[in-house]
């Protein structure tokens, strides 16, 4: 037989290869089969022309028509000309070139018509090994056809053919779209979507599809066939692990909250408020409760948030640090308890009758609040209901935040001492007011903001004048600290001491920023100074920077005046401070500031006072 001739007379696929895989001839039905020109084939790597997926049965069967006298045969899948690849039965066997006498091995394509299943076995025993399921479309008859694969999809799939309206109405009505976008698909290869299928006995499985349009055989017939995944074990390992890591952001989100909450607490009560709204929570517990240490009695003060009945906590309140027991135990060491039953606190508390608020509860844990190297300053326990093991990480997360509370708490009361002793300071260099000033009634309030040291800047002061006046001062050293304190004594005994000798305000004024100027002082000062004149209501006064007066009038209307004067004190030379004078009234108030948020807090007082009447 010459080989050439019987090549180019096949109409189905053929070629001649050389012993490595070189494409030594090929009819035009083989370059079509393999998508390009002949001229592009010609000299070419025949595997290299195939897709990856086929090259290790192509290897297989060149190799044995290479070595034997026998003829190979491969079902193969080719690229072909148009968007669907074609499979064939491809034989091959060893021929001789008759002009060369070069061996070569000749691979054509089989006629497969009457057999077309035949070529599906290759897509079915791979869809088996890869745990997939098979199946065919035909757009003509809208039919589906199950061809095999792996068993336990086959469950999925109890008859061999089925319309797609039928297979449609298992699908979920929000996949149905994506479906039928599947089916219409005129691609070789669509990507791989999801869907929710119902099956008859086992409810709803999310399934993975994919389509390939292949042509069975050359010249056959296009057919569209499609491959299933059974996501449904998959997916739900997903979405547990999608809210198992949703809890913990959100845990984290709270436990970043809590710590956030304890670092800008600024006093006991808004501590105590975050850690008996938030400590139960985050710990899975049915209640809390919070005990502090009393540093001059040694005595337990118990609060508890709502779930916890208040006896319990009112049973606790008071008890000595010197007591026995979990509680006083972990304050007094610094080490945290957790008792998981009734049992354990028994086995390790023999000698301690049941506290009132374990009696209640099967578990506790306890929690000590420890500044870093010091003593605690008390702790809070967590409350459960049912047997409770906290875990390795659950303990030190607790004591985490117990020392980040105590941290919080030692800045608190460190704070809170401190505002103590700015407000005995500043009280004891505030005068004390005349009990009896002619025709006048005088108070002062003195109503710190606690924020920082909270010492020093303002001041007030009232005498008689020795002509009889009474001389009114408030004002406001620059700064909050020992050295505002400082300057605002200097400044406020200045005063006094120059208006015993100088009747005018704005003498006194000008005098007293001409010395603070000569003594080259870091700091300045507002001021308004005032000479009532008790016989007829005459008021003199002027301002160094201060805030306006506030008039209110037994009417209860009110008006805010702004006296005539000049700059702070102790900062420009040589200023002169107008003076302004008016008419106090019967019954009429002069409220003098130094802050002016405090404005609309002394208006409304005066107006309610005057409402309620004498």
């Amino acid at each position: 037989m010459d080989t050439w001739d019987e090549l180019n007379r096949r109409a189905t696929p053929s070629a001649l290869l050389t012993l490595d895989g070189t494409i030594h001839s090929l009819n035009a039905s083989m370059a079509a089969t393999l998508g390009r020109p002949a001229e592009q084939c010609v000299g070419h790597d025949f595997l290299g022309l195939l897709p990856d997926t086929q090259r290790a049965s192509a290897v297989s069967l060149l190799t044995h028509g290479a070595t034997t006298k026998t003829v190979a045969m491969r079902v193969l899948e080719f690229s072909g000309p148009g968007s669907a690849s074609v499979v064939s039965l491809i034989e091959a066997q060893p021929v001789e070139d008759p002009a060369g006498r070069e061996r070569l091995v000749w691979v054509y394509s089989v006629d497969a018509r009457n057999d077309p299943g035949g070529l599906l076995i290759p897509f079915r025993l791979a869809a088996a090994a890869a745990d997939l399921g098979l199946w065919m479309y035909s757009p003509q008859e809208h039919r589906l056809d199950w061809l095999g694969g792996a068993p336990a999809l086959a469950v999925l799939f109890p008859h061999a053919s089925a319309s797609l309206s039928r297979v449609v109405r298992r699908v979920h009505p929000d996949d149905r779209e994506a479906l039928g976008r599947l089916v219409r698909s005129t691609a070789a290869q669509s990507p791989w979507i999801s869907l929710r299928f119902r099956t008859e006995n086992e409810g709803w499985h999310h399934l993975a599809c994919q389509i390939r349009r292949i042509q069975l055989g050359y010249g056959g017939p296009e057919q569209v066939f499609g491959v299933i995944r059974d996501d449904t074990r998959l997916e739900a390992s997903r979405q547990k692990a999608l809210v198992t890591l949703a809890a913990e952001r959100q845990r984290a989100d709270e436990i970043a909250d809590f710590s956030a909450a304890l670092i800008t607490a600024t006093t006991e009560q808004e501590l105590q408020q975050v850690v008996l709204t938030r400590v139960a929570a985050t710990f899975g517990g049915t209640g809390a409760m919070l005990a502090l240490v009393d540093n001059e009695t040694r005595r337990l003060s118990v609060s508890s948030d709502a779930r916890v009945d208040p006896r319990q906590a009112d049973d606790m309140h008071g008890l000595s640090l010197d007591e026995s027991g979990p509680l006083t135990y972990a304050i007094r060491t610094g080490m945290p308890q957790f008792i998981p039953n009734q049992e354990e606190y028994v086995r390790r508390w023999p000698g301690v009758v049941s506290a009132p608020w374990l009696s209640s509860y099967v578990a506790t844990s306890i929690a000590p609040l420890s500044p870093v190297g010091e003593q605690p300053l008390g702790a809070w326990g967590v409350i459960y209901d049912i047997e409770h093991h906290a875990s390795p990480d659950e303990r030190a997360l607790m004591s985490t935040l117990a020392d980040l509370a105590g941290q919080a708490l030692e800045r608190i009361q460190l704070q809170q001492a401190r505002v103590e002793l700015a407000t005995a300071l500043q009280q004891s260099m505030l005068p004390t007011l005349p009990e009896h000033l002619p025709g006048l009634e005088v108070a002062a309030c003195y109503q710190p903001s606690r924020d920082g040291l909270d010492i020093g800047g303002d001041w007030y002061d009232a005498f008689v004048m020795p002509d009889g006046a009474v001389a009114l001062e408030i004002g406001d050293a620059q700064g909050h600290d020992v050295g505002a304190a400082a300057f605002m004594g200097q400044v406020r005994g200045s005063m006094r001491a120059i208006a015993a000798h100088e009747p005018d305000p704005g003498t006194v004024l000008r005098r007293t920023n001409q010395l603070l100027i000569a003594m080259d002082a870091p700091r300045f000062a507002s001021c308004t100074m005032l000479h009532i004149d008790p016989r007829n209501g005459q008021v003199t006064g002027t301002s160094a920077g201060h805030v306006p007066l506030l008039c209110a009038h037994d009417d209860g209307s009110h008006d805010i005046r702004e006296l005539l004067g000049g700059p702070v004190l102790g900062v420009l030379p040589d200023t002169h401070y107008s003076e302004e004078t008016f008419t106090l009234e019967e019954d009429t108030a002069l409220v003098m500031v130094t802050d002016l948020s405090k404005w609309s807090g002394h208006a409304m007082a005066i107006r309610r006072q005057q409402q309620a009447g004498p």
